[in-house]
């Protein structure tokens, strides 16, 4: 298996070390997978990997890393809503799906110890994985990060080391010890095994309702789960599991917004902005590595993004628990902005919202 540059189209081992092409570019993932096909998927396995037909895997090392993420519930809200609980997961996000992929690549490869960058949940996510892996780990968050994610991640045995500033300053200062220090940089925006992971959400989705809803809310920060969801989507239509591509309503910060921005403004590259303080921590992105990518996949399939107001949030989240879905702060950004939605184009019926983050793990 190879990566290849997306920048220069230089090809390297996926074994290798090096957190990125020479020239600066990141890697992409040759990896084309089986057409998608329901009978191909094996029942009997009670975690996301019961899909591993259709990713990229390295042997059986996944056996000893997974613990049992995926397969979590669809629920509905009310006659226009569904929910993908995938805040049911081992380290409550949906991040567990991208980082049982890339830890067990790192076990296959023989990693010894990594370090990896994040805003709380990926970073609970790897702690928790390289923990059943065996593998040292080292995760640097932004100060103000959820005191309950930083408890969370030292739980699971890794070093979590607070870095003042913002969230791009964060993985500023963690890369820098990548490239002094030579550690695998286990990064859920530079390693494209995890989108491996993260796009299994669209699979389970086709599994369990046996069609993709008309439309489908995704935040995007990094893309974490829109790279993923976007290409697992590609895959089912291609397989003609799907007629037609579902509207993607992709949601920023109103704080932190240079893809909407950008979207708004027709570039290519994401668009300057100044981060300010948000309540949606987990998609406080100023400067995502694969906008370019991502603004891309909008162009194509013509993504709506949309704001969460700021103001909406807190109420969002009060609205959701009280039908019994508590959740965090950036997972209540998500109704916040698909109500925002509804405000710009009307009734949006038939939709599905992902509920991406436990409310335990921003509780304050």
């Amino acid at each position: 298996m190879e990566f290849v540059c997306s920048v220069c189209g230089k090809r390297e081992s996926a074994a290798t070390r090096k957190p990125k092409c020479g020239c600066g570019g990141l890697w992409k993932l040759d990896f084309t997978p089986p057409k998608f096909d329901l009978a191909e998927v094996d029942r009997d396995e009670w975690s996301q990997f019961r899909y591993r037909k259709f990713m990229a895997l390295e042997g059986e090392t996944w056996r000893g890393i997974s613990l049992g993420e995926g397969l979590t519930p669809v629920v509905r809200l009310d006659e226009n809503v569904l929910l993908k609980m995938d805040y049911m997961m081992p380290t409550l996000s949906f991040k567990d799906r991208g980082a049982a992929v890339l830890v067990a690549h790192a076990k296959a490869i023989g990693v010894d110890k990594v370090v990896q960058d994040s805003s709380g949940n990926a970073g609970n996510a790897v702690a928790a994985y390289c923990a059943r892996a065996g593998i040292g780990c080292e995760i640097f968050v932004p100060e103000g990060t959820s005191p309950k994610k930083i408890d969370m991640i030292r739980a699971h045995g890794a070093t979590c080391t607070v870095v003042p500033g913002s969230r791009d300053h964060c993985a500023d200062v963690c890369r820098a010890k990548v490239e002094t220090e030579g550690l695998y940089y286990a990064n859920h925006v530079y390693n494209p095994f995890f989108y491996e992971g993260t796009k299994t959400y669209i699979y389970e989705v086709y599994e369990q309702l046996h069609r993709i809803p008309a439309n489908l809310v995704i935040p995007v920060g990094n893309g974490t789960l829109f790279l993923g969801a976007m290409k697992a989507l590609e895959e089912l239509l291609a397989a003609g599991c799907i007629e037609t591509f579902p509207q993607i309503i992709a949601l920023q910060s109103e704080n932190c917004d240079p893809l909407l921005k950008a979207a708004d403004l027709g570039l290519d590259d994401p668009a300057p902005v100044k981060p300010t303080p948000t309540l949606a921590e987990g998609i406080a992105i100023g400067q995502p590595m694969r906008g370019e990518e991502i603004l891309a996949y909008a162009k194509k399939h013509g993504v709506r993004f949309v704001h969460a107001p700021e103001d909406k949030i807190l109420e969002a989240r009060a609205f959701l628990a009280r039908q019994g879905v508590y959740v965090e702060h950036t997972t209540a950004a998500n109704y916040a902005a698909y109500r925002r939605y509804c405000e710009l184009y009307g009734p949006t019926p038939d939709t599905l919202i992902t509920m991406c983050g436990a409310g335990l793990k921003s509780d304050h």
